[in-house]
């Protein structure tokens, strides 16, 4: 949770920076190095500010799925060794302590919707928010090698990427996650194929919250899992 609040915070910055930038400033800051490299590549302040904005939405989308991935990676290990504790009577000895590392490694290793079916399938452990992480997984593989531009392997059944985002309500009040997490609106974004992906600025900064809510879903689900199964649990 400190590393998504992080990168929020982070994203923050960039967007008031950038939205404080000036064409004036930007000059002054090209004509500082007094060196031309290549008079013919330079770019001019719209020019940039268009570029600088897809490179911050690539990095959002990127960063999101990183985290979403670093969570369910984080949240199997602890699983893993609930589990593991249990079969073997709360003796961990080193056949147990292999077995939940070798389990942990194949998870590493699994591709996105493996490991959301490997949580399912051996800790009864599912997410609301599980379709939309695949969806941002593959907002990335469309941001990677199509330009932007979805394409159909990147669409559903109903031929879109559909993504659900989670925002505060309008109004002034500043939520807290963990304890207004049911406050929380959903709101749709769908990509078709040929669109090109593109968020917001309320979009990208809506991307981290949903990971937020995604990671707080994710860890209360593992809370009960180790409670069920300690093994002193009847």
């Amino acid at each position: 949770m400190a590393g998504v609040q992080r990168h929020l915070d982070m994203l923050a910055f960039n967007l008031a920076s950038r939205g404080a930038a000036t064409e004036d400033a930007y000059k002054d800051r090209i004509a500082a190095t007094r060196v031309k490299v290549l008079p013919q590549a330079h770019q001019n302040f719209e020019q940039m500010q268009a570029y600088a904005r897809d490179l911050l939405s690539n990095q959002i989308v990127n960063d999101s799925i990183n985290l979403a991935v670093n969570c369910l990676n984080n949240a199997h290990l602890f699983l893993a060794v609930v589990k593991t504790n249990k079969e073997y009577g709360g003796k961990m000895n080193q056949e147990a302590q292999q077995k939940f590392q070798q389990a942990q490694q194949e998870f590493i290793q699994s591709q996105l919707d493996k490991k959301f079916n490997l949580l399912e399938e051996n800790y009864g452990i599912m997410s609301e928010l599980e379709d939309t992480i695949t969806s941002m997984g593959f907002a990335i593989q469309a941001l990677a090698q199509q330009g932007g531009i979805v394409r159909e392997p990147q669409l559903d059944e109903q031929k879109e990427l559909p993504l659900e985002l989670k925002a505060a309500p309008a109004g002034d009040q500043t939520l807290d996650l963990q304890r207004q997490i049911k406050e929380l609106e959903t709101q749709h974004k769908v990509f078709r194929e040929g669109e090109k992906i593109h968020f917001t600025d309320a979009e990208l900064q809506s991307l981290l919250v949903t990971v937020a809510v995604f990671a707080a879903q994710i860890f209360n689900a593992v809370a009960n899992y180790a409670r069920d199964n300690h093994p002193g649990a009847s």
